[in-house]
């Protein structure tokens, strides 16, 4: 009989706009670095602010970089941006995509699906974060969740579809206190609702080779809970994962699972 392998699980830090300094940031990269060699079958990436990526570059091994964002253009006269193949020169993996704080700011779903076309082409992994911005007792957070999802994934081919890695982000719990973040039993069923969806895209068979995050207000005092339980992959974590004593309890918290 063929052994099965058991494909790792991924543990995400958004760094956002923080921490303020180039020194702060490879502090926080190196407390982190001290409990990753010690985990199993868990991935750990980092996403910090781009001005940072190249030099935590020189000081990544056993981690992974990504950007938190990318432009759908791959070279021109575009101020402010920052292409895929720039983001791999620098040293990325990743790339985080249709965050809700992007979407926030007015990032659409088809804008969404331009940077993941130009982004895959460079082989980079994506991290593409869906979730509802209201949670309605009728159901049609479910209904918005679908079509954020197939509307973000529009013209992608099945081919690319191992590369995607979806992060589930309940909008309506981000910020909230960590006490507040969802159940272990009702992110299962949004996981569940997830991998149908893409089901009904793809197939089943090609499906089930994405990943699956959870990301609203996770920490030591959740993780535990929602890993066993949630039918997820791992987590995209926010604020605690500039903490490295809570972001590692996290990762170990995922690799004991």
């Amino acid at each position: 009989m063929a052994k099965v392998t058991k494909r790792k699980k991924l543990v995400v830090g958004n760094w956002k706009m923080n921490p303020q300094t180039l020194e702060e940031s490879q502090k926080i990269f190196k407390g982190i670095k001290k409990v990753f060699g010690k985990v199993k079958n868990v991935e750990v990436l980092v996403c910090p602010p781009y001005t940072y990526i190249q030099p935590l570059n020189k000081i990544l091994e056993p981690l992974k970089l990504g950007a938190q964002d990318v432009f759908f253009e791959s070279v021109g006269s575009f101020t402010g941006e920052v292409s895929a193949s720039m983001l791999v020169d620098a040293g990325c993996a990743y790339v985080i995509i249709g965050h809700s704080e992007r979407r926030a700011m007015g990032e659409t779903s088809e804008i969404v699906s331009k940077k993941i076309a130009t982004a895959v082409k460079e082989n980079l992994k994506i991290i593409l974060c869906v979730g509802e911005n209201v949670r309605d007792t009728s159901g049609d957070y479910l209904e918005f969740l679908k079509n954020q999802l197939k509307d973000s994934l529009v013209g992608m081919q099945k081919r690319y579809l191992s590369n995607i890695v979806i992060a589930y982000e309940p909008v309506w719990l981000i910020g909230k206190s960590y006490g507040n973040a969802m159940s272990g039993q009702d992110v299962q069923e949004i996981s569940i609702f997830i991998k149908k969806v893409l089901a009904d895209i793809y197939g089943k068979d090609e499906s089930s080779k994405n990943l699956i995050l959870y990301g609203g207000s996770v920490a030591p005092i959740n993780a535990k809970d929602i890993i066993e339980h949630g039918q997820v992959d791992g987590f995209l974590v926010g604020r605690q994962s500039l903490e490295p004593t809570g972001f590692n309890e996290i990762i170990k918290i995922v690799s004991e699972a």
